[in-house]
This record gives C-alpha cells, structure tokens and sequence, in this order.
C-alpha cells in the first residue's frame, strides 16, 4: 500500500526565498513542494501539501488526516514554541508525525531554540535546509515499512532507479 503523507506549513513560510534568506535561504515553498511530489512519485507514495497562516487551519488539517493519512510531516514555523493547539491535535493523530525546521533552531536566538511541538512527534528534523523535506518524506515513508531500516540497500535502490 503506499504511503499517504500529509505536509503541512505554517505560518511566513510561504514568502520562504525572500523571507531572512541568511537563515531560510533561496528557495521558495513551491520550489519545495515540486521537490516533495517528485520525491513521492519516485518512491510511490502520495503526498498533499498545505501552508497556513492561522493555527485553527493547521489544527483543522491534522484533524481532517486521522484515519487518511499514515504519516504528517509539519514545520509548524512560529508555532512550534507557543501552540498548544496543536500539540493537542498531533497527539490525537495515530500515525507517524515528523517534525521539521529549514533551520537549526537549536543555534538559533533564545527564542527560536525550544520547540514544544516536538513532544508530539515521532521525530524532529532541523538544520539541512530544504534538504529536510526530502529527509522527512525518506524517513516516513522507512517508518511505514516502505523503505528498509539499513540505508545502502535503500540508497541502492535510489540509484538503480536514478539509472533507469
């Protein structure tokens, strides 16, 4: 069965590329998703992607993935170090839920440093810039049985398919 990822955005993520690209860099959100849905076709899995300002949205999203979705990966941006809200609503979710930060906030200012959503989660990925996205998208789709737990037989199979 393949796997249906859910990955959601929140909030200022959407002006990414010109938003602080000393921290961010260039590359724009639509820039990531084309990424994300080559990836996911590639390995077979189906992905919906969304960006939202307002935390009742992203609270609404991650409610509307129980019982559909096998895996959320979420850079809850912003709300990661004030939202209970969605603590509550990841925790409700049953499936794999992968944290995600462009940033490594744990460099970052006082303020950027401690992410309470991450309780919630099954994983926290930060620092690798966009790259993050794809390591999220590998790491879901391996927690769900779809990839094997040792890397060279993964990443072979990645090549092979490269070659084809």
């Amino acid at each position: 069965m393949a796997a249906k990822i859910m990955i959601l955005n929140g909030p200022n993520l959407n002006f990414l590329g010109t938003r602080e690209p000393h921290i961010y860099g260039r590359t724009t959100l639509k820039e990531i998703e084309a990424s994300c849905h080559a990836l996911a076709d590639h390995l077979g899995a189906s992905i919906s992607f969304h960006q939202s300002n307002m935390e009742g949205e992203l609270v609404g999203l991650i409610q509307s993935a129980h019982g559909k979705v096998d895996a959320i990966i979420m850079n809850p941006a912003g709300y990661s170090f004030t939202s209970i809200a969605l603590i509550d609503a990841l925790k409700i979710f049953e499936g794999v839920k992968i944290e995600l930060h462009i940033s490594n906030i744990h460099a970052r200012d006082e303020l950027h440093r401690h992410s309470i959503t991450s309780s919630a989660c099954t994983a926290v990925i930060c620092g690798l810039g966009p790259y993050g996205y794809i390591a999220a998208i590998l790491a879901a789709v391996q927690r769900l049985g779809q990839l094997p737990e040792t890397i060279a037989p993964a990443l072979h199979g990645l090549a092979a398919a490269g070659q084809a």
